[in-house]
Order: C-alpha cells, then sequence, then structure tokens
C-alpha cells in the first residue's frame, strides 16, 4: 500500500562545512533562542532555509522566503551543497540517553521519498489535528525554495523486521554523517544505493499502512503543494517529483523507539480547590498522598510519588501536585478504581479514546472539575504543557501555578490503533524523541 522511492538527496559537503554548525531541530522546535544561535553559528546554517529572520524592511520582492530561495541556490553554485550521483535510501540511527534516565538507546530508520497519499485513500493516516497558520509559513516556504529539508516522521509495523536486517547491513560501512546535537543525540547516516537492497525496502513497504509520528503540518503542506502543482500543469504526473515528499520510516518493532509525556500545568482559575476537586473525583479515582511536612521531607515525597506513577501506569495513573494550605501538602496518584464505568466518566469518547490517560485527563477531570473546556485548552487560557516533570512540580512552587498533572506516555501501539481506526489523540498527546534533523538529508523538486 504504502510507495516509497530513492531519491538523489541533497546533502552537505563536508569538505566546506561542519556538519555540526549547519544542520538544525525541525523548526517547530526552534526557540527564538536557538534561531539566533544557528545563525551565529555557521553562515550556511540551514536556518537561513529552514526559519530566517524577519526584517521591518522585508516587502513582496525582499522577504524571509526569496532569501531562503536565494541562500539555498548560491550554496548549490558554490558546492557547499551537492547532490548524490545515484537515487538512494539513507539508513539513519540516532544514539541517545532517554531524558530523565541513565537508558541509552539507539534508533533506526530509513529516509525515501514516500508517496503523498490523501488521507482518505487508507494509506497515509495522522494522530493529531494540525493549525492553519504553520501550513501557510511552510507552504509560502516549499513555493519559494522547491526543495524538502525537514523530516516526516512516519511508523510503520513490520514483526519480522526485514528492513531492520537491511539497515544494520548497511551500518557495517562507515556512516557518511557523523553529527551530534545540542541534546547530547548521535546521528549517524548511511547512503543504500545498491540496487537489490532498493528493492527490498521497496518490497518490504509495499503492504504497510503509514502514520504521521511527527510532522503533520509539513506533511498537509506537500499535499497542498502537490495539488498546486497538479492544477498548474493540468495533469497529474505520478512520476512528478512533486507528488512525493522526504520521509523517514521507522518500525515500530524496531528497538529505540521512545515516546515522553507531557504534563500539563494549571493556572488563573477563578476559584480552584483540591478538597472539592477530589470530592467530585472520588467515585472513579482512588488517590494515594505522599505528604510532607518541609521541605527536608519534600525530597522524599516527590521521589517516591514519582517512582510511583510510573508503577501504576497500568491502573491509569495520573499524578497531581495542588496547591494547598500551608501544612497540608502532598504528591498524590490518582489511579482508577477497579470496575469504574468510563461510559460514565467520558460519555462522549470513543471506546478507543478511553483508553488514554491523557484523554482521562482532559475529559474526565480538566473539563468537569475544573471547567476547562477544550476551546480554554485550544487558547492555553488555563492550560501550559511541560516535557520536564521538574518543570512542571516547579510552577506549583513558585506560586506561578494552581496544580500540576504528570502523565505517563502512551505507548506506540496506541497511537497506531487509533489513528488507522481514523480517530484522533488530542494536542500534545505524543512526544517523539529525539527529534529528526532536518538538512541531514534534502529531497529537492528541480532535480
Amino acid at each position: 500500500m504504502a510507495q516509497v522511492y530513492p531519491f538523489r538527496a541533497l546533502r552537505y559537503n563536508p569538505d566546506r562545512v561542519s556538519f555540526d554548525r549547519v544542520l538544525t531541530q525541525p523548526y517547530d522546535k526552534i526557540s527564538p533562542a536557538a534561531q539566533e544561535r544557528y545563525y551565529n553559528s555557521d553562515p550556511h546554517n540551514l536556518i537561513t532555509i529552514e526559519k530566517g529572520r524577519t526584517l521591518p524592511t522585508d516587502n513582496a520582492e525582499n522577504n524571509v522566503y526569496t532569501r531562503a530561495r536565494a541562500a539555498l541556490q548560491k550554496w548549490i553554485a558554490e558546492a557547499v551543497v551537492q547532490q548524490d550521483h545515484a537515487a538512494s535510501f539513507y539508513a539513519y540511527s540516532q544514539e541517545y540517553t532517554v531524558p530523565g534516565t541513565d537508558e541509552r538507546r539507539t534508533g533506526r530508520g530509513f529516509i525515501g521519498a514516500g508517496k503523498l497519499e490523501e488521507y482518505s485513500a487508507g494509506v497515509v493516516f495522522r494522530h493529531e489535528h494540525t493549525l492553519s497558520g504553520p501550513k501557510a509559513d511552510r507552504l509560502e516556504l516549499l513555493r519559494h525554495t522547491r526543495t524538502h529539508t525537514g523530516q516526516l516522521f512516519m511508523l510503520y509495523t513490520d514483526e519480522q523486521r526485514r528492513i531492520d536486517t537491511i539497515l544494520a547491513d548497511a551500518e557495517i560501512a562507515p556512516p557518511v554523517t557523523t553529527v551530534k546535537d545540542e541534546y547530547g543525540v548521535t546521528h549517524r547516516l548511511w547512503v543504500i544505493w545498491q540496487p537489490e537492497r532498493v528493492a527490498a525496502i521497496q518490497r518490504a513497504m509495499a503492504d504497510q499502512k503509514l502514520v504521521i509520528a511527527d510532522g503533520h503540518h509539513r506533511y498537509e503542506t506537500a499535499l497542498n503543494f502537490r495539488n498546486e502543482q497538479r492544477t498548474e500543469e493540468g495533469e497529474i504526473d505520478p512520476n512528478a517529483p512533486h507528488e512525493r515528499a522526504m520521509m523517514t520510516f521507522v518500525n515500530t518493532r524496531s528497538e529505540g523507539l521512545t515516546i515522553l509525556p507531557t504534563h500539563r500545568v494549571v493556572a488563573n482559575l477563578a476559584d480552584f480547590s483540591w478538597p472539592t476537586m477530589r470530592r467530585y473525583l472520588e467515585p472513579f479515582f482512588a488517590a494515594e498522598s505522599f505528604t510532607f511536612a518541609g521541605d527536608s521531607a519534600k525530597s522524599d515525597a516527590r521521589a517516591k510519588f514519582l517512582h510511583q506513577l510510573i508503577e501504576a501506569r497500568d491502573q491509569r495513573a495520573i499524578g497531581v501536585y495542588p496547591t494547598e494550605e500551608p501544612g497540608k501538602r502532598a504528591f498524590y496518584v490518582l489511579t482508577l478504581r477497579p470496575g469504574a464505568d468510563l461510559s460514565l466518566l467520558l460519555p462522549s469518547v470513543s471506546p478507543l479514546q478511553r483508553e488514554l490517560d491523557v484523554v482521562l485527563l482532559h475529559d474526565g477531570i480538566l473539563e468537569p472539575a475544573l471547567g476547562i473546556t477544550p476551546q480554554a485548552v485550544t487558547a492555553e487560557k488555563n492550560l501550559t504543557y511541560e516535557r520536564e516533570a521538574s518543570a512542571a512540580l516547579d510552577a506549583v512552587e513558585k506560586g506561578a501555578a494552581q496544580v500540576a498533572f504528570l502523565l505517563n506516555p502512551c505507548e506506540v501501539d496506541q497511537v497506531m490503533t487509533i489513528a488507522t481506526s481514523g480517530e484522533v489523540m488530542p494536542q500534545k498527546s505524543t512526544d517523539f524523541y529525539p527529534k529528526l534533523l532536518s538538512g541531514i538529508t534534502m529531497y529537492r523538486l528541480d532535480a
């Protein structure tokens, strides 16, 4: 079902640049501070293309998109970036430490050009909704540069791990790219050009369904651009470059795939009361408390609380740290009571969605117990997000929040099941780690 193709990647020339000075995180993960750091690291840093500076003097003839196009054309002319001679797949590995632990993992996948499919075709599935703003920006950039610089992170499931074997064979040779990013993740790239390996990968992918892990906005941007090109050309050429987009494909059965939780921090509620909230939740949730009387006991209670949150994950556990009166401080782990009827707690939620802790939190606690509506969530009126548990808990400590909710990560099989069933998950349900580097390969549509 999935059609994947080798392509002649545009890659940075190691004789002209140092990889660690020119590659970037995905555009939506680049903060203003990171943007400046990238700009200062090398004049050929991908930031000029991926997320350029806006200037007060910008106009229709000179703006971030025209400057991105000019920079890329200049780099090609000067051989700062060069195109591979043979159409290839690219084995891509990431060696990293799981955040908050000492565990080392290595994730593996391959980069190729995947055929763009409408969601209705039942080949490519999304697991979250998108916003119009980011898509408009990415579309304008693609119109000007005609180059995909960022990766689409696609999941597939192959119990036999046929492609993983091919990738392992490719890794016997030295990588063509090795770079450690600012998060300590080591990225490596190998070129797979051999016809028999290319054909074997295509055969193994032919019966796969694909789920977008990261890059929903970029995928839909590529679809929109494809449709524009079809209209402009007045025909559909299945072999046209714009009918495909650059994607990194990862087997859900491979080792090294990590999903991190995204925790919720609540503030600006008019009348937050933990005792009132607790009474509301009593019929559905049991609460285990980890009390402390002062700062000396807080660290120990906090450690036990975080440990229990993980240990109780099979019981549908949610961590809570509320503001309370002095002398009544505690961390809590809420777990579903045995036999709790989720159809009563979550009447408007599908059975598949009821299995998600993040849905249990949003639809079973935030809205009915605290009055935080989906509209307020979208506007981030009362809710913000933290990857690190410590940051969420510290927000309460500092008085910047009224309550913090900690979650365990969802399972990749949950993502696959919900997506391929045609449903989507709430915003910020998944945080796939680490992110795929932009610029490690680029897909040029005018090649």
